[in-house]
C-alpha cells in the first residue's frame, strides 16, 4: 500500500464504520467481523521494515 493510499483509507474506514453503525444490532457483528478480516489481511500483507524494528 502506498503512503497515499494510506492517508486516503482512513476516511473510507470512517464511513463504512458509520454504516454499520446505522446497520440494526443482530447484523453488526458480522459488518465488523468482515471488517477485521480485511485489515488483518491488509497488515499482514503490508510489507515490513525491519530496520526500524531494530533501532526501537
Amino acid at each position: 500500500m502506498s503512503e497515499s493510499t494510506a492517508r486516503d483509507a482512513g476516511p473510507e474506514l470512517v464511513d463504512r464504520l458509520r454504516v454499520i453503525e446505522a446497520q440494526p444490532l443482530d447484523t453488526r457483528a458480522d459488518a465488523y467481523a468482515a471488517v477485521h478480516e480485511e485489515l488483518a489481511r491488509r497488515l499482514e500483507s503490508a510489507p515490513t521494515d525491519t530496520s526500524t524494528a531494530s533501532r526501537a
